[in-house]
């Protein structure tokens, strides 16, 4: 089981790769199934780790060179950040008085400090999922469609949190956030019977950015295991028909 659990894993961002990627991938799988099955011993379970590493690293790549693009995601309505949901009330109220423009360039510029932070995030990610044990991969083959995801965002969250929220700091900095946000902020409080409000940004922002990445990485394992398209390979086909 354990000499199979290696090409399963890697195959959930295999549909998110490059054709040159999905070569070298190609490569790795040939190579895993040769092995699985006996037909040679050139390669080594250590070998397919690696190659599930570095499967791993490119899809992880991919999904951050999405979310990171122009608009990757303020027009995914998967993963666009919405106002804050504790303030909803003051957004409504603002654009009461007149501000829905103000408020709406707000919410463009949350997501814009998203997609610049996540340019920073292939490396801290990487970083991270490639720490996993692979034998934690049987309960991973034996769980939900989403379970290698789930596995990956228990594992890392809270490191990634910490490791992220610089980079989002910089990010609100670079994309001016408190300008758009402070004359909002300033106006609501400023209408009577309100309470004041004062959002950590930066936590908000750091939340829901890698809320985003997982999802875009929990996308791609739904493909592999729900579309034999997907399956590029005989061995894959096993596992998951």
């Amino acid at each position: 089981m354990k000499k199979i659990i290696s090409t399963m894993l890697f195959a959930f961002v295999i549909s998110a790769l490059s054709a040159n990627a999905q070569n070298i991938l190609n490569n790795v799988v040939n190579q895993a199934t040769n092995y699985v099955n006996g037909g040679g011993t050139s390669v080594s379970n250590e070998e397919v780790i690696k190659g599930l590493k570095e499967a791993l690293t490119v899809g992880t790549n991919n999904s951050t060179a999405k979310a990171s693009k122009m608009d990757g995601f303020y027009k995914n309505p998967a993963i666009k950040i919405p106002f804050p949901p504790e303030l909803k009330k003051m957004e409504s109220t603002l654009k009461s008085i007149g501000m829905t423009k103000q408020s709406d360039k707000f919410v463009q510029t949350l997501n814009r400090a998203a997609e610049e932070a996540s340019k920073g995030a292939a490396t801290i990610f990487i970083n991270a999922v490639t720490s996993m044990n692979v034998s934690d991969g049987i309960a991973i083959l034996k769980g939900n469609n989403d379970a290698a995801t789930q596995f990956l965002k228990g594992a890392t969250t809270a490191e990634l949190k910490t490791k992220f929220k610089p980079v989002v700091t910089k990010a609100i900095q670079k994309v001016q956030l408190l300008k758009y946000w402070t004359p909002l902020a300033n106006s609501y409080n400023k209408v009577p019977g309100v309470t004041k409000v004062n959002p950590n940004l930066e936590d908000y922002v750091t939340t829901k950015a890698i809320d985003g990445l997982f999802k875009l990485i929990a996308d791609e394992e739904g493909k592999i295991r729900k579309d034999p398209a997907a399956r590029v390979s005989e061995l894959l086909q096993k596992i998951f028909g």
